[in-house]
């Protein structure tokens, strides 16, 4: 009897460890479509052929007990950066987010889920010396990458989409 107490408090212990585990690594419900970007991904920008490469480096966590995502990104090893909190404000019933830039600029702004694997960002943009005053992105993740497409509000005309396709990756987000 005594082998069998053990084997079930045994049993008992591994699967309050196992939900353990799995708490500690969750999202909140509604940053739940954020799970598959977790991680360091890289996208190459398309240049034209006398102009340098552009590469962008980004990182997605959980924080905040799994109550925020962080986000930042570093183009060409630190030329360039930012980081950003996206989170659920309650009152407003939204995911909100900021973003802070290495280049003195911020955006706060909302981001609609348009299905499981899509949401669009709508950014108001504080500061930007290139007469830029809102942003608007949508990203897909499918195929086990994401597809950003991006609009600028800059000088009163919308930019015309630029698209970048995030992929894994192993590099790091640097700042100089």
């Amino acid at each position: 009897m005594t082998y069998l107490k053990a084997v079930m408090l045994l049993l008992s212990l591994s699967i309050f460890s196992i939900h353990a585990n799995n708490k500690t690594d969750s999202l909140a419900p509604e940053l739940e479509i954020f799970a598959p970007y977790l991680g360091t991904w890289q996208a190459d920008f398309n240049t034209e052929k006398d102009q340098p490469s552009i590469q962008d480096v980004s990182k997605w966590q959980r924080v905040l007990n799994g109550k925020a995502i962080r986000t930042s990104h570093s183009i060409n090893e630190g030329e360039y950066g930012g980081e950003s909190m996206i989170f659920y404000d309650r009152k407003k019933q939204s995911l909100v987010f900021y973003y802070f830039t290495t280049a003195g600029f911020y955006t706060k702004g909302v981001m609609k889920v348009l299905s499981p694997t899509q949401f669009v960002a709508y950014e108001d943009v504080t500061g930007s010396k290139e007469g830029i005053t809102k942003v608007k992105s949508t990203s897909e993740f499918k195929d086990q990458q994401f597809v950003v497409s991006t609009s600028y509000l800059k000088k009163g005309e919308w930019t015309k989409p630029e698209q970048r396709i995030y992929t894994r990756s192993t590099k790091t987000v640097k700042f100089k």
